[in-house]
């Protein structure tokens, strides 16, 4: 499959309401009161939950006027099916979950805080079988129930604090003080700061995700199936978007092999549960 990767003004201003919450979130709530949280990576959120949504919401929105909804409604419906099961087993039913499929040929998904989830035409036709559908799910409901995009605001705020240290520091003569302020702030846009998600919170979106799909009566082994057929869509040329700022894919397999063994149980009781329901359900229709 030809991978497309629309460019231009458009693209760029999508791609930029995407990053959204994480660039210009900074600025938008620096007069804002906040709550600190600290996730399982050891991360302060310094926003709140309701100040992460309304983020969200507004880039929502914005996004869904630039773009162009499938008019496909069986692809539609299997994505918000699909979506829905992933929430159920994520037992997270607090936001105001929506799942959009938005006419693109470029192979990308993503997820903002408050429960939007966006996917491209381009990403589902790739996908041999729902299961490989509910492992990106998976994946863009974990950055969600992490606060993912706390994070990322939390860590561009510190970013700016640093830069206005180090403005600070240059305009007193201090260099030897602006040289180590600069090599911390280095350090950190080079290290998930400026990207949209930084390496170890996509690592644990995955983890988040494999579970969630297991929970959910999905076979745990096509995430590795599906993002070994990503790789082989990158090979000999530019990657896919949504690879863009992701792990590298031989560490992203090893890591889903290293936890399948563990939810394997756990699918296989749930696969179950879900055949018994399709035959319940099969047995009153008839």
């Amino acid at each position: 499959m030809q991978h497309h990767c629309p460019c231009g003004h458009d693209h760029g201003r999508r791609q930029f309401l995407i990053y959204l919450v994480g660039a210009t979130g900074t600025v938008a709530l620096a007069g804002c009161s906040s709550t600190q949280v600290a996730d399982s990576l050891g991360g302060i959120a310094m926003i709140s939950p309701a100040e992460e949504r309304a983020m969200g919401e507004a880039a929502w929105e914005d996004i869904k006027s630039e773009m162009t909804l499938s008019t496909n409604r069986d692809a539609t419906r299997r994505l918000e099916d699909v979506g829905w099961r992933i929430v159920d087993a994520g037992g997270n039913r607090d936001e105001n979950w929506e799942f959009a499929l938005f006419d693109d040929p470029a192979i990308n998904a993503f997820a903002l805080p408050g429960g939007k989830v966006g996917f491209y035409t381009g990403i589902l036709e790739l996908m041999e079988n729902d299961a490989q559908l509910a492992a990106v799910m998976g994946h863009e409901v974990g950055h969600v129930n992490a606060r993912h995009g706390a994070r990322r605001v939390s860590a561009q705020r510190a970013s700016a604090i640093g830069l206005q240290a180090l403005q600070v520091a240059l305009q007193i003569g201090d260099v030897a003080r602006a040289g180590e302020i600069a090599g911390v702030l280095g350090a950190g846009v080079v290290y998930g700061v400026i990207m949209p998600y930084s390496r170890a919170h996509e690592l644990e979106a995955d983890e988040l995700g494999v579970r969630y799909m297991a929970q959910a009566g999905y076979d745990p082994q096509e995430s590795v199936r599906f993002w070994q057929s990503m790789q082989a869509q990158s090979q000999g040329g530019r990657p896919p978007e949504f690879l863009s700022t992701h792990p590298a894919e031989d560490r992203r397999i090893r890591e889903l092999r290293r936890i399948i063994p563990e939810v394997q149980p756990i699918y296989e009781e749930n696969r179950l549960s879900q055949a018994d329901l399709r035959r319940l359900v099969a047995r009153m229709m008839g």
